[in-house]
């Protein structure tokens, strides 16, 4: 154990100081344009801003989050357990704290890089992808570092796994309405944008003479930087959390399956510095196929350094590497189908694309229907990896079957680094390609940056679909977790253990049913949440074409007005941030307090399978529209001005907060769930009307 803590610490430091080597890298870039400075200074200014009252509302939450911590968990505090209590409090506070930091370094990065990125499009596209994804990839050195930095410090601290799930239901909570708020920032603004700029007006996508282009960049940078980097930071520590506290019991505290974990996380940190630093693309060269291949050559080091250092541990088994493998393995398969479906040189972007030459009707059923059909694959894939995950570790022992499947979630997350690395990619190259067309770069640069942004765009879908099933995985294992947790206070309070759920059993199949509705009603109010801010702002850009004189025809020293509409879309989505993230505690602890253990069972099924199947579909449904009218801005199907286009640009407003708001927060809102049924699983054995 102690050469493994070693080992990861020295991967942690390793971590850091390379991201730290490639922010200095991307500042040394040059950034010489006085327009693009200018403007990134604006969404800079505007991201900050958003990201200070945020924090502000969360760091709230937070406290009274803590104070109720403090009072009830892991039991109420006037059993006299106040060190315990003191501990959560604590873990829980530092895992809200390192989420926000991880968030926080994204966003700094993120913004120095966008200009940068849109200056070296004018040199080349290899220069300019370098800048982007190095840009990218200080953000997932530092979730990934940060991460394993602080479940190892939790759990050698207190060596108590529950403590653990207070760390990982700070991050995670933390993570719901970060993800939840910076969604409905960003898809506000690009909505309203869409819409009045591209269909009633004409004008190009990033014209800076729409008042609602600077809330646009500032929102690629809050929801897709700063919300994604919190998102993956919580599935990163909710997964070694889930697989910590069942190899803490079946060690008896601090053994072989224990370090395992640690060791294969390192590992995997590991293999993403190395795949990071051997990232590259040529100056014609296809900067999907770079980043995919990034992604292959780290999980091919990841399996090797497994495969090498498991012999090493005391009483190895090879079953637990191959539950791992599998789950990466399935993970990457997961990848290659999403990208199947939503990759514009794909057949199937390509035939919504042909039906949005017949109205924007079609757009949105040919969409729906491919949406729910790529859902399949990794919906199987999940249940094909726990399956085998499951069979393959259950023949070494009792508790060894979920195990498995806790490893398996590790091993899908392993190359997290990457992971984020590509994905945060994705909305510095979209925000580069604006700042090409408001800087005057000239069309050659904007092509270039169009096709990174297309590469962006396809990258981020696949890491979406990787990252929801690893949060499957993941959750799959949460309920491992939690039987645990629930069977320790039934055997304490002497009453019969749970071994499974019964459907049949009415406590059961009542938590199911609310269970799988809570994901429908989570993902409607985030919608809405765009909904009506977008309306609100879609006014704001017609009243100022109206009234500001020369606006429309582009005058010399003629400005829209782009804080008014920053200003929208933050007080919008600070308030609807919260609402929604709390609906889904108050009906956990609802159903816990009525139903008992078994209908918290019952929950946890239906708003696993639920929140699964929907967070897929939209996903990939909303990348899909995107890269249709990508396809068709290229000069398919008719092109820009089009009708095809008009149509096209309805299908990917209607894809934006289904990909960017409700999709992704959706996995986070799985893990916080089960987070809170584990947490609070001793008081729903001690006090429920019908368990």
């Amino acid at each position: 154990m102690l050469l493994v803590v070693i080992v990861s610490f020295f991967a942690v430091v390793i971590a850091f100081a390379f991201a730290v080597y490639l922010y200095l890298w991307v500042k040394r870039q040059p950034s010489e344009n006085k327009r693009i400075i200018e403007v990134s200074s604006l969404i800079q200014a505007g991201a900050n801003t958003f990201m200070r009252r945020e924090y502000g509302i969360l760091a709230r939450f937070a406290g009274a989050a803590a104070i109720l911590i403090f009072l009830f968990l892991p039991e109420p505090v006037w059993n006299g357990n106040l060190i315990g209590h003191i501990a959560m409090v604590i873990a829980y506070l530092a895992g809200t704290v390192l989420s926000a930091i991880a968030g926080k370094i994204g966003i700094l990065v993120a913004t120095s890089a966008n200009g940068r990125t849109a200056e070296g499009a004018k040199k080349d596209l290899k220069t300019a992808f370098l800048i982007g994804f190095r840009g990218g990839s200080v953000m997932g050195l530092a979730v990934v570092g940060f991460s394993l930095f602080g479940v190892m410090a939790v759990l050698l601290l207190t060596a108590d796994a529950t403590i653990l799930l207070g760390f990982s239901f700070g991050a995670s909570s933390l993570a719901l309405f970060a993800k939840a708020g910076g969604g409905i920032f960003t898809k506000t603004a690009d909505v309203a944008a869409d819409l009045t700029g591209k269909v009633e007006l004409g004008i190009p996508e990033d014209d800076p003479r729409n008042p609602a282009v600077i809330a646009d960049n500032v929102g690629d940078n809050v929801g897709d930087v700063a919300g994604m980097g919190a998102d993956l930071f919580d599935s990163n520590v909710a997964a070694m959390a889930s697989a910590l506290v069942m190899s803490q019991a079946l060690d008896g505290g601090f053994g072989p399956n224990t370090a395992l974990v640690f060791c294969y996380a390192a590992l995997g940190l590991i293999a993403s510095i190395i795949g990071i630093a051997c990232a590259r693309v040529g100056k014609k060269g296809d900067p999907t196929g770079a980043l995919n291949a990034s992604t292959y050559t780290t999980t091919a080091i990841f399996l090797v350094l497994t495969a090498i250092s498991t012999p090493l541990f005391p009483g190895f088994q090879w079953r637990i590497w191959g539950a791992s493998a599998v789950g990466l393995i399935v993970g990457v398969i997961i990848g290659i189908t999403t990208d199947y479906f939503t990759d514009d040189s794909k057949p199937i972007v390509q035939k919504v694309a042909h039906a949005s030459r017949s109205g924007s009707a079609f757009t949105i059923l040919s969409g729906v229907s491919y949406g729910f059909l790529s859902a399949l694959p990794a919906m199987v894939g999940i249940a094909v990896s726990a399956l085998i995950a499951y069979m393959l570790c259950a023949p070494l022992g009792e508790g060894y079957a979920l195990f498995g499947i806790a490893m398996a979630a590790v091993g899908m997350l392993s190359i997290v680094g990457m992971i984020i690395s590509n994905d945060a990619y994705g909305p510095i190259v979209d925000n580069a390609r604006g700042l090409a067309e408001m800087g005057g770069l000239g069309d050659e640069t904007i092509r270039i940056a169009d096709e990174l942004d297309s590469a962006g765009n396809t990258v981020k879908a696949v890491t979406k679909g990787f990252s929801i099933g690893a949060a499957g995985l993941t959750v799959i294992s949460l309920l491992g977790a939690y039987m645990s947790e629930v069977n320790e206070a039934l055997s304490g309070m002497g009453k019969e253990l749970l071994t499974g759920f019964d459907i049949l059993d009415p406590t059961v199949f009542f938590g199911i049913l609310v269970g799988a509705a809570i994901p429908a009603v989570f993902s409607a109010m985030l919608i809405l949440g765009v909904d009506k801010n977008a309306q609100r702002m879609v006014e704001e850009i017609r009243r100022q074409f109206r009234e500001i004189r020369g606006l429309k025809e582009g005058k010399k020293g003629v400005k829209p007005d782009y804080d008014t509409c920053i200003g929208i879309a933050t007080s919008g989505a600070l308030k609807e941030l919260i609402p929604a993230g709390l609906v889904t505690i108050i009906a956990t602890v609802l159903v816990g307090f009525i139903g008992g253990p078994s209908a918290i069972g019952g929950f946890l099924l239906g708003n696993i399978v639920s929140g699964l199947l929907l967070a897929l579909f939209m996903s990939n449904a909303g990348g899909l529209w995107d890269n249709a009218k990508k396809y068709v801005e290229a000069g398919n199907e008719g092109g820009k001005g089009s009708d095809a286009h008009k149509a096209a640009v309805t299908g990917d407003t209607v894809g934006d907060p289904f990909k960017d708001t409700a999709g992704p927060s959706i996995n986070t809102q799985i893990t916080v769930v089960s987070l809170v049924a584990s947490l609070l699983s001793g008081l729903f054995a001690a006090f429920s009307l019908f368990g």
